[in-house]
């Protein structure tokens, strides 16, 4: 929750300023308060007590490292020796690679929003609202923004009490920083209300993943605690057919555009519609994998396991952005539905594979849930 709401003001307030004043200002804003953050990490760093602690000098350093690959070494021959004996570490293992494997395509898709994504908001959106829709936009964004800022000031406060008297000038940085976006929060509202029309800013949409997560990670939390909670492939089919679902969305509301049109005007609705199924999906799949993962894992290797699933979260991150590339020659040849149309193909089938996969995977988990 509290990366979200990070996500959330950042996008919305960075991406406002960079839009409406300069893109220089937007990422000094970032900026701004990336050092502020630092600042307040750097002077409350004793709350953490000896983590994160570095040796005093050099040598000290390499005896550190040389001592961390010793033992990993060791950790890695004890569990493949112990894997080559035992069939239930063994297949655990397997199903750790497979979910790792099928989270490339999840990501591949999913961060098609920081690209083309955006460049469809920005280029081929209908983000201009006049009369009743203008003012229903102003205050449903107005309370979008003042809420969260509202029980997150709230948030702070008790922290405040909790932890003013140790760490002060640490506080005084993070009360600073909230001053400082209350004030841009309020000079975005007044701006955006003095104005006849509304023009929603293609980043807002940006800012819909974190609200998102924000409002239905507590349902999805009671259902994975009730008897409708399904097994841990069947999510990872759940989420990757969601998301496949929302560029089906986005692939229907383009099936208008004519082939090689640099803009065009289609309703907002497609992809409000797309980021809500993209984040479902994401909360049938993410949490979930790092959960599978810490529990399937050998106790020595837990680490050296989320380092392989954020290998391939690096593997999709980087497919995505070479795939994303190819945007304008696909549009112009083949059209804009049949872009996102790709995006849903993939993930579909990845889904269904997994529901194919489900009782075996559910096998070599040996008893996992």
């Amino acid at each position: 929750m509290g990366i979200n709401a990070g996500a959330f003001l950042g996008i919305l307030l960075c991406g406002y300023i960079g839009e409406t004043v300069g893109w220089h200002y937007g990422f000094g804003l970032a900026g701004i308060f990336m050092f502020f953050g630092m600042l307040q990490f750097y002077f409350a760093q004793k709350i953490f007590g000896n983590i994160g602690l570095s040796p005093k000098n050099t040598d000290e350093l390499d005896d550190a490292v040389e001592d961390v690959i010793e033992d990993t070494t060791e950790a890695i021959d004890e569990v493949m020796s112990t894997a080559s004996k035992s069939k239930i570490t063994s297949d655990r293992l397997k199903v750790i690679g497979v979910f790792s494997f099928f989270t490339i395509f999840f990501w591949w898709a999913f961060e098609q929003a920081g690209g083309s994504m955006t460049i469809f908001a920005a280029d081929y959106t209908d983000r201009v609202l006049e009369g009743d829709g203008a003012m229903t936009f102003k205050i449903f964004n107005a309370i979008l923004t003042v809420v969260p800022m509202l029980i997150i000031t709230w948030v702070l406060i008790l922290l405040f009490k909790q932890t003013f008297a140790k760490y002060a000038l640490s506080n005084v940085l993070l009360g600073t920083s909230f001053v400082i976006i209350w004030g841009i929060v309020i000079w975005m509202l007044n701006k955006e209300f003095s104005e006849d029309i509304a023009e929603v800013k293609a980043s807002w949409f940006g800012i819909l993943n974190s609200f998102f997560i924000i409002a239905f990670a507590p349902l999805f939390s009671k259902v994975w605690e009730s008897k409708y909670n399904p097994s841990g492939p069947v999510k990872f089919a759940i989420g990757l057919i969601l998301l496949g679902l929302g560029f089906g969305i986005l692939s229907y509301g383009s099936a208008g555009i004519p082939l090689g049109a640099k803009t065009a005007s289609v309703s907002m609705i497609f992809l409000i519609l797309a980021y809500l199924f993209h984040t479902l999906g994401e909360l049938c799949v993410s949490p979930v994998g790092l959960s599978y993962v810490s529990k399937l894992a050998p106790l020595k290797l837990v680490g050296m396991m989320f380092g392989i699933w954020f290998v391939a979260n690096f593997i999709a991150n980087l497919t995505a952005g070479w795939t994303g590339s190819y945007i304008d020659p696909i549009v112009e040849e083949y059209g804009m539905a049949t872009f996102f149309l790709i995006f849903t193909a993939i993930p579909v089938g990845a889904g269904i594979v997994m529901l194919i996969l489900n009782k075996t995977l559910l096998r070599m988990m040996h008893g996992i849930r």
